[in-house]
Parts: C-alpha cells; sequence; structure tokens
C-alpha cells in the first residue's frame, strides 16, 4: 500500500466514549476495511453499518522523536500530530469521531491503524523501547484516546525483524494487538511472525491477523502459500474499482469471485477492502462491498 503520504471537558468526553466502548472482540470471521480517507471526512455511518467488522486507518506515522502524525489524504485536510510527549494532542473532534466507530449503530468491534516502519529501528535502538520513553508513553495515550485494538505494519521497504518485534513486543506491553499486511518478502514475515508468537502461545498471539495483499505488486499471492509459511489463516484483500490503477480494481462481482475461491481453497480467515477513498471517490457502494464480505464470511 502505497500513501498518497476546545475545551479540556469536551476532550474528558471524547475519552470517556472511548472508555466505555471497551477493547475490541474476535470474530470468527473478519470484515475488514482499511480507511485512506480521512476519516473526519468518510461517510461513518455506512463505514458503521455495511457489515464491516475491523476498521484500519491508513498512514499513521512515528516521527523521529517519537511523536505521531495522522497524515492527510484528502483534499482540505492537514496533517495532524496526534500524540506527543506522552499525551494525546490530536483534538477532541477527532478522538469523538474514531471512537464513534465502535458506538451505536455499528458492525465495527475492532479498530486498528496502520503504518510503516520509519523510525523504529532508530528508536528502539535509542532510547529503546521501556515505558518511560516517549514512543511508549505516545502510543499509550493514543490507544485510550481512539480506543484502539491493535497496530498494523505496512512495512513495504525496510524489512529489520529486530526492530520490528521489539516494537510489537512493546505495543503488545501497553495492550495493543499486532497485525501485518504483507505483499511480498515472506522470509521476513515468517521471521516476524515466529519471534512475536512462538513466547506468547498460540492460545493468545500477540500477532493475531496477517492482511495479505492480493492486488498490485502482491496481485499473484497466494492465501494457500502464504498461510502454509505462516502456519496461519490469512485475510486477503483485494482493491476496490478505482481510477489510480484501475487494472489493479475489483468490482463487487469480481470480490465476490474471488472471496469464494480463496474461502474454498484456503480456508482463508475473511476478507477485506483497499480502499474506503476510492469508494466514495467512484461512487461506489459500500452497502455493496460489504454486503460480499457479509455473504461469504458470515
Amino acid at each position: 500500500m502505497k500513501g498518497h503520504a476546545l475545551t479540556g471537558a469536551l476532550l474528558f468526553g471524547a475519552l470517556f466514549q472511548c472508555i466505555i466502548a471497551g477493547p475490541g472482540t474476535t470474530t470468527s470471521s473478519i470484515r475488514s476495511i482499511f480507511l485512506f480517507k480521512d476519516v473526519m471526512k468518510s461517510n461513518t455511518v455506512s463505514l458503521k453499518t455495511s457489515g464491516f467488522n475491523t476498521l484500519i486507518i491508513f498512514n499513521i506515522g512515528i516521527l523521529g522523536n517519537g511523536d505521531i502524525m495522522y497524515y492527510s489524504n484528502t483534499a482540505g485536510s492537514k496533517d495532524v500530530l496526534v500524540a506527543s510527549m506522552g499525551k494525546y494532542i490530536g483534538g477532541p473532534a477527532l478522538a469523538s469521531k474514531v471512537c464513534s466507530f465502535k458506538t451505536g449503530n455499528t458492525s465495527v468491534n475492532r479498530v486498528e491503524i496502520s503504518m510503516n516502519s520509519q523510525h523504529v529501528k532508530d528508536l528502539m535502538r535509542s532510547p529503546g523501547p521501556g515505558a518511560a520513553t516517549p514512543l511508549y508513553r505516545n502510543f499509550d495515550a493514543l490507544k485510550t484516546a481512539w480506543s484502539l485494538d491493535a497496530v498494523n505494519n505496512d512495512d513495504e521497504s525496510i524489512y529489520d525483524v529486530g526492530s520490528s518485534a521489539a516494537f510489537a513486543r512493546m505495543l503488545g506491553e501497553i495492550g495493543y494487538k499486532y497485525t501485518i499486511a504483507p505483499y511480498s518478502n515472506a522470509d521476513f514475515w515468517v521471521s516476524l511472525k515466529t519471534q512475536l508468537n512462538t513466547a506468547k502461545g498460540g492460545g493468545n498471539p500477540l500477532l493475531d491477523r496477517v492482511y495479505l495483499q492480493c492486488y498490485d505488486g502482491g496481485a499473484g499471492n497466494d492465501p494457500r502459500s502464504w498461510q502454509s509459511s505462516l502456519g496461519m489463516k490469512v485475510v486477503p484483500l483485494v482493491w476496490v474499482t478505482n481510477d489510480s490503477k484501475p487494472g489493479q480494481g475489483a468490482t463487487v462481482a469480481q470480490a465476490t469471485s474471488m472471496f469464494v475461491g480463496w474461502r474454498k481453497e484456503g480456508g482463508v480467515a475473511g476478507g477485506g477492502y483497499w480502499n474506503d477513498y476510492d469508494i466514495e471517490k467512484m461512487r461506489l457502494s459500500y452497502t455493496a462491498y460489504g454486503g460480499v464480505l457479509m455473504d461469504v464470511f458470515p
């Protein structure tokens, strides 16, 4: 995946809403979608009511000092520094919006953030992953403010096992689950998964989901092969109809055919899409794409 790169009382209200929402639960079938569009401008109602149970907010980034940025991918939006010096500073409106995905009339029970590995290696070396470090405290604050369940690793270039594992363990200590979104370099992901889950045991793995890119650079991926290598079920992702790379887009009918085939061939853990920005830009239907997942992965 590639990135296109109030008052105290109100903030308390937003944080309280997140706290009472509670942690995300695990369902037997995963129905996911990556949120490339700015969540403040997304069609929240449709995302909550079209059958998706997992939302992954794309383009969260770590700065060199351990601060966390939410990068804008949408016209009229700006990058937002969301955590710094161990505190959430992204504002109550954004916190309330993210928290709202799991409250009210919704099928969503899990919200993740997706990021690459920029600055992870340096920060794991110094000052390290300890609980007193800015990075640890910032992820702790963001988890509380946004009621997050997991951090997704969308590394497509750095592939450093040691620092990735150290970072994932740090997130696990905070209370996050850790997920991955590979499209290539299977050896790296297998090594990372082995390091993270061997000590945890099979009952409560730290790395609990694999969102496998089956489009663009990962168009030739076979979920069965990845499942065999990783020793766990994967969630194949397809790209919805789009005008960026039309040849990589899948219509509702094409998505149905692919998901049905993968389910029959490999018994995958569910399915998902890249991304919500294109659904809205192309005036497609959340209900139709979500309905495919509900039919194939009830």
